[in-house]
């Protein structure tokens, strides 16, 4: 397995010594060594080269850092380890991880000769050199997460007096709370070596730079020393303290269970890494799967167009097309026990929900078959007169019940490993569990503030059916409108929807406000056990401080997944072919994502489930793997090399990056680059970054960004393709387009190969008759303006994590409950499988958060 593969290749590196020359003099040895150790994207491996004892050379011989950011690490800190003497050096700011990582790599390669590293001598005390200014304000640019930031920067004749933003593009509460902290320090330091600020590395980098650029412009006496000038943050006092609950992780599980268990009474403590609250949450697309019962069919009122919610009448949702399939499909499940011989003699291909059906069903979900059957029959027996009568599917109420989410989640998340040795799949209990804890969700949030569009239930990538929440951001004020928050997305913000709800409660609303407490650049490091409880937890704030916090009750670990882990992903990794997955793969994920609570519930025993399946998100940018928003339901995904669809569109997220990889093209250094193209009248679900069709100026909506997103008419795609170094032709993507949308048009969307279903819109433009089908002698591609992006998979969600029961209970290896320790969200294994539907997550982590609050609740009763 991949996992076997990279464990060798690791142990290889990391045990071998080259030797080159002689043991001399006095014992103190000479020669080259080899040392390894784990940087931000894999292995960095270094020559060392002593002479009687002493470090003469240092030289990076194999790396796969992220080019632009660990750069400055990769030149500087070599030639510091030798002029120093020892390889406890200051690491380059913005480039932390690398410089970490090189230190500990000569430190294995002085081992590796059999020195002790600690009997080199430490690192001197940097010390700020004095820069002189010509006087002024200049405008400096550096590149962060999302493009250009340019900075207004004054300078007196010796130093920094303001720093004020000209433009950016930062993700709000992702990049810009690293703002007001980099320009603090920047100024005092008079110098842009200070330290970046956690979960906002690319921003960081930005801001320093474009301070590099201002001072140059400001002709600084010694850019060099500018660019070294620091902030040595001293630790203070150690903080100790006593909550009920201690929260390890700030994103939506944690502020759930932090939310909830203030509600319930308890003092609670929240601990975040990263500057400011969030998590992975706040850089989701935030839309959460949950049926809203009254938007669907009923069939004690078949024939209802409208529902009622709060008081408020709203009309019912419609079908997607080709969907009907799939509950027919579903009818016909084999419900004989699941049996993985089946496919000795059947190819097991991911999303093939036609085979997989007829290898049956394990026990668990057989009365969740059973109860879905026959919803779905009654469906049929009123809608089948329908489609018979000519009336299009597309027309229909949809169908929507909590069983078809959690059969779909089963069946979407049942997989093989690579070689077919081991099948996975979510436990039953945490399925139905967030599912069904899923109804009354919407309502918990909007109790708080939060707002939705409550006429709608639309569907995102890897989703399988259109059961969507779509938020509308939160009223904290109560004057009925969202409040604003600074969002470049039109005011959708899932800050300011989830998060700033649940911080409200916590911190403003709850009975024991005062009592709570949110500490941010705060990392936990270990948990605190006491006769073999869970007690507390020991953390340490960015400037050194210890911090320990003690619970009476609980302590829950919210802390995310590893995607971020690119190295971990692999050595893991048993669902993914060799090759899919390198060092140089990209992710949707913040930094800070890299598995920490997951080893902090090993080191007290706990078990772990699942960590061989990662999710790839299929709809990533090429340039930098953040996610790009979208759905298959509207759009199609084609084969650069020869403009042809290689995928159902609407599959899981697994089965469309397994297309990726297998079709798509190398591009900007992102494996898996393929094309989407869909009309441009489409609005991307999600908040986009690049606006909407029903923006009053189509100015951004319509702009070109390079490697990005670019808006065409049909006769304009050849020079796109041929100015992208694509090989297709404008021609054969035509092709593919008019017998697409025909197909479609004719209701066959069935007969493609590969099949659409689930589908919403025509890719050319076409009008409908009074049974919602369409009029073919309407239809035109000729003029229509289309939205064409590049796309390719980047790591996006772990599976695996902590084995935990359905109260969240943390589980050791032998299934015991370790007491006193929960876990909630992307930290837990064993829910979704190998695979997760798009929109899962964030219910899941909702809906767990506040179990584990309430379960803490009950254990003391």
């Amino acid at each position: 397995m991949n996992t076997k593969r990279c464990f060798r290749s690791g142990t290889v590196l990391l045990c071998t010594a080259l030797l080159v020359g002689s043991l001399t003099g006095c014992g103190k040895k000479s020669g080259t060594f080899k040392g390894t150790a784990a940087g931000k994207n894999g292995d960095v491996t270094v020559e060392v080269t002593l002479k009687n004892g002493e470090i003469t050379n240092v030289e990076v011989t194999d790396q796969q850092e992220t080019k632009g950011i660990a750069d400055p690490a990769l030149e500087k800190v070599p030639q510091e380890i030798v002029d120093a003497g020892t390889p406890n050096v200051d690491a380059v700011s913005g480039a932390t991880v690398t410089s970490n990582a090189i230190m500990d790599a000569v430190k294995d390669a002085l081992k590796n000769a059999g020195l002790n590293p600690d009997d080199f001598a430490a690192a001197a005390k940097h010390e700020n050199v004095p820069v002189t200014y010509t006087a002024g304000t200049y405008t400096g640019e550096g590149t962060g997460y999302n493009g250009p930031i340019q900075l207004d920067v004054t300078f007196s004749e010796d130093g920094i007096t303001d720093i004020a933003i000209k433009s950016s593009k930062e993700t709000n509460h992702i990049g810009t709370p690293a703002f007001d902290i980099l320009f603090a320090d920047a100024k005092e330091a008079n110098g842009s070596g200070i330290d970046s600020v956690s979960g906002a590395t690319f921003t960081s980098k930005g801001v320093k730079d474009a301070l590099a650029d201002a001072a140059k412009q400001a002709k600084a006496s010694d850019l060099d020393g500018f660019e070294s000038n620091t902030v040595v943050h001293e630790a203070q006092d150690p903080i100790e303290k006593t909550y009920d609950v201690v929260v390890v992780g700030g994103g939506g599980a944690g502020m759930a269970a932090a939310a909830q268990a203030a509600m319930n009474g308890d003092s609670v403590a929240v601990i975040e890494e990263n500057a400011e609250i969030g998590g992975n949450t706040i850089a989701s697309g935030g839309q959460f799967q949950s049926v809203q019962k009254y938007l669907c069919w009923d069939e004690n009122d078949p024939d209802a167009t409208t529902g009622e919610y709060k008081g408020q009448t709203y009309d019912k949702v419609k079908m997607a097309n080709g969907n009907i399939k799939v509950l027919k499909t579903i009818l016909n499940w084999s419900e004989e026990p699941f049996d993985e011989s089946y496919f000795k003699d059947h190819d097991f291909v991911a999303g093939d929900i036609d085979t997989l059906s007829q290898a049956g069903v394990h026990a668990e979900y057989l009365d969740t078959l059973k109860a879905l059957k026959k919803e779905i029959q009654a469906y049929l027996d009123w809608a089948q007169p329908k489609l018979d009568a000519g009336v299009n599917e597309g027309d229909l109420t949809l169908f929507s019940t909590v069983n078809l989410h959690i059969f779909q989640t089963y069946y979407g998340g049942l997989r093989p490993n690579s070689d077919h040795t081991k099948w996975i799949y979510g436990d039953y209990k945490l399925v139905s569990q967030f599912i069904e804890g899923g109804q009354d969700l919407k309502g918990w949030l909007e109790d708080q503030g939060a707002l939705f569009d409550e006429s709608v239930q639309p569907t995102i990538v890897g989703a399988l059916w259109n059961r969507e929440n779509d938020f509308m951001g939160c009223d904290l004020d109560g004057d009925g409108t969202a409040d604003p928050d600074g969002s470049n997305t039109k005011g959708k913000s899932v800050f300011n929807t989830y998060i700033a709800t649940t911080k409200n409660t916590l911190l403003k609303t709850a009975d024991n406000a005062a009592d709570n407490a949110i500490m941010t650049r705060t990392k936990a490091e270990s948990l605190i056990t006491e006769d073999g409880a869970v007690t507390g937890v020991k953390a340490k704030m960015y400037d050194g401080t210890e911090v320990t916090l003690h619970a009476n009750k609980g302590v829950v670990l919210a802390t995310g997944g590893y995607a971020a882990n690119i190295k971990r992903v692999m050595e893991t990794n048993e669902y993914w072919a060799d090759g899919d997955i390198t060092s140089s793969t990209k992710t949707t994920n913040r930094s800070s994502l890299v598995g920490d609570g997951i080893d902090m519930g090993t080191e007290v025993g706990a078990g772990t489930t699942g960590m061989g399946w990662t999710q790839m998100m299929p709809i990533s940018w090429v340039d930098n793997g953040n996610l790009a928003f979208g759905g298959g339901n509207y759009a199609i995904y084609l084969n650069p090399k020869d403009g042809t669809r290689y995928v159902n569109e609407t599959s899981e997220r697994d089965v469309l990056s397994l297309g990726e990889f297998e079709n798509g093209v190398s591009y900007d250094g992102a494996q898996g680059t393929v094309i989407e193209i869909a009309n441009a009248s489409q609005a991307i679900p999600g908040p986009y970054p690049y606006g909407t069709p029903k923006d009053s100026d189509l100015t951004l909506w319509n702009s070109d960004v390079e490697n990005r997103q670019y808006t065409r008419t049909v006769d304009q795609l050849d020079d796109l393709f041929k100015q992208l170094g694509f090989d297709c032709t404008g021609e054969q993507v035509k092709e593919t387009i008019l017998a697409y949308d025909k197909a479609l048009m004719e209701n066959k969307g069935e007969e493609l190969d590969p099949e659409k279903t689930g589908w919403t819109a025509l890719i050319g433009n076409a009008e409908k008759d009074e049974n919602g089908n369409y009029k073919e002698d309407t239809y035109t591609l000729d003029g229509v303006q289309l939205k064409v992006r590049l796309l390719a998979p980047s790591t996006h969600h772990t599976m695996g994590g902590l084995t935990i029961d359905d109260q969240r209970h943390v589980l050791d290896e032998d299934g015991n409950v370790i007491k006193g320790l929960y876990a909630a969200g992307e930290v837990t294994g064993g829910i979704h499988g190998g695979n997760r539907l798009g929109g899962n997550a964030i219910v899941e982590i909702f809906v767990s958060g506040r179990t584990a609050a309430n379960a803490i609740d009950a254990d003391q009763k």
